[in-house]
């Protein structure tokens, strides 16, 4: 009995050690795969969320100041 104890005991550390290798390796490819992303990202010149919010709203004040020069135009040429 002392044997089979044995034997299902180094089986245990096995597979506990195995767990640990598989959860490294799989630490060591989430760290490479956000790398990968991160420099991708960086290549390709996005723009934040701030960023983007704000030349929205510049581009939005331009139109309406269009609209009101183009308003002011039409009555400068009806009184003309």
């Amino acid at each position: 009995m002392q044997s089979r104890n044995r034997v299902l005991d180094d089986m245990s550390k096995l597979m506990t050690n195995a767990m640990g290798v598989a959860q490294g390796a799989r630490t060591e490819a989430e760290t490479a795969m956000k790398s990968v992303m991160d420099r991708w990202m960086a290549d390709r010149e996005f723009v934040s969320r701030e960023e983007f919010e704000a030349v929205r709203l510049m581009a939005q004040k331009a139109r309406e100041e269009c609209t009101a020069l183009e308003a002011r135009i039409a009555a400068l040429e009806a009184k003309a």
